[in-house]
């Protein structure tokens, strides 16, 4: 059977399957290359007739060899309408909640494409899910002397423009949209909270372990700067369009390998997975989104913000450091991730606050915790405290039941909580979350959690109310998804005590 809808741009024919239609490979903005490479989107052009729409639309460039998932290997340059969506509705005309998906990738790779991202189960519960691609590593993030900048955020806020035009012709609400995302998909809802150009497009947000990354200008060109110098060009449009998206990929591989060295230069970011993040101080995002909450600029927008218990442990695992690190590579990293001296109760320095807030863990453990919190947890709760001082209506979680792979040893990790969001746990395509379920099939105590993130999320775009009490910043309280749902209060009391007086802002260049 087939389904029939008129957006913007021309007429489109999905398909129904399994009860559900589905439409896949729906342009939002022309395809970003000749004329239109490094600008920011346009709108679809029209086409004539009706256009098939069964097939997911390419994954635009992507940029990290390391990172990439499956299926974008073989991707060469340029891919043609790699910005398009893709839309699964259980009935055309019911006028239901909207969920936009925004993935992750360290900013570096992503497509909606993925089947860990097939909207099936979530849609089944009554809503309609909404996936779409936009621009990663050089071609979306990179500060260029003649281009936009932050073009893979304005990507997003097109593709978002089109839901407000055309979901109700998928049986969507415009006025019930959440938007949700994980990693560099949370990031970049963080940052739509703070662009003019994103105000009035969602209702809700849901931001999945956000990477408090977020880059000043200045430092923003010196990656930028760095690229080029790896390629022997200036960091301009000019320059870096002679390049095809593969030779930029490339350059940004030999310049990940280089980062660790780049410490007293970048600082934190150097110790990462990525040189891209938001760029902070521009046009189109002028202030952090700590900032521009803080200042209630989300505050009609309601949100559910979290993490995972031990989100950078399977990086740690995999690269060795919890099982190698010493006591001085304890000692420079939690200094170098931690707050400075000066925010720290009692004079303690970074290392040393750690240490007696985590007596008995190993170096690695002690990394591991730093890790996660400057990374991910610390920001985040922080936002919440932001939000609810703002006025704003903000519910916090925490996942901590382990991934099952490797007997737990990876524990509640970074990316474990898209599986559990989206429920699909075969034929993942990707490397990395079929690396987090291991080989046996998953067990009830996953599938249950699975459920109940799932029903969490979509009772929250349906009403506003995820099903438990919402935050209050003197109780740090939260939902924990474990192998039942429970709710805590004091969440992660111990990193947060030695985070209270640091302010978060857009990363510097610290050194030349």
């Amino acid at each position: 059977m087939t389904a029939r809808a008129h957006v913007t741009g021309g007429a489109v024919e999905g398909a129904v399957e399994h009860g559900l239609y589905v439409f896949r490979g729906i342009p939002f903005a022309d395809a970003p290359f000749g004329a239109l490479r490094f600008g920011a989107p346009v709108p679809p052009s029209p086409w004539e007739g009706t256009r098939r729409a069964t097939a997911f639309g390419p994954p635009p460039p992507q940029t990290g060899h390391a990172f990439r998932e499956r299926g974008t290997e073989g991707e060469k340059d340029p891919a043609p309408d790699c910005l398009t969506v893709n839309v699964w509705s259980p009935d055309l005309s019911a006028g239901l909640p909207v969920m936009v998906w925004i993935y992750g990738g360290a900013f570096l790779v992503g497509s909606s494409s993925q089947p860990v991202f097939d909207g099936a189960h979530l849609a089944r519960d009554g809503v309609v899910v909404v996936t779409f691609n936009h621009r990663v590593g050089v071609e979306g993030f990179a500060s260029l002397q003649g281009a936009p900048d932050n073009r893979g955020l304005l990507d997003q806020v097109a593709a978002l423009m089109w839901v407000q035009e055309n979901i109700a012709a998928f049986g969507g609400d415009p006025r019930r949209v959440t938007v949700f995302g994980q990693s560099a998909g949370a990031s970049s809802i963080a940052a739509l909270l703070a662009m003019p150009a994103a105000r009035g497009l969602f209702r809700r947000a849901i931001l999945q372990s956000m990477p408090g990354t977020f880059f000043s200008a200045q430092l923003g060109r010196d990656v930028a700067d760095r690229i080029g110098a790896e390629l022997g060009v200036a960091a301009r449009v000019e320059e870096f369009s002679r390049h095809s998206p593969s030779a930029l990929g490339k350059a940004v591989d030999r310049l990940q390998a280089k980062m660790p060295a780049l410490t007293d230069r970048w600082g934190r970011v150097a110790r990462t997975v990525t040189p891209f993040s938001p760029i902070v101080g521009v046009e189109n995002l002028p202030t952090a989104p700590w900032e521009a909450v803080a200042a209630g600029c989300a505050s009609g927008v309601e949100i559910v913000a979290g993490f995972m218990e031990h989100e950078y442990q399977v990086f740690h695992t995999l690269d060795g450091t919890l099982a190698h690190a010493d006591d001085a590579d304890a000692t420079f990293m939690l200094d170098l991730l931690g707050p400075a001296k000066a925010d720290i109760d009692d004079g303690l320095d970074a290392a040393t606050a750690y240490r007696v807030a985590y007596p008995g863990k190993s170096p690695g453990e002690l990394i591991e915790v730093a890790f996660s919190d400057w990374l991910f947890r610390m920001g985040t709760l922080r936002l919440a405290e932001h939000h609810v001082a703002a006025g704003g209506r903000t519910f916090v979680y925490e996942v901590t039941l382990p991934a099952p792979a490797n007997d737990g040893a990876f524990g509640a990790c970074h990316g474990f909580d898209v599986l559990l969001t989206f429920g699909n746990f075969e034929n993942l395509g990707s490397d990395f979350s079929a690396a987090l379920l291991g080989d046996a099939p998953p067990s009830k105590a996953v599938r249950r959690a699975s459920e109940a993130v799932r029903g969490a999320w979509t009772g929250f775009a349906a009403t506003g109310d995820p099903g438990w009490a919402p935050f209050d910043a003197t109780r740090h309280n939260a939902r924990l998804f474990g192998e039942e749902p429970e709710e805590a209060d004091a969440l992660e009391e111990r990193s947060a005590a030695i985070w209270a007086r640091h302010r978060f802002a857009a990363l510097e260049l610290v050194g030349d």
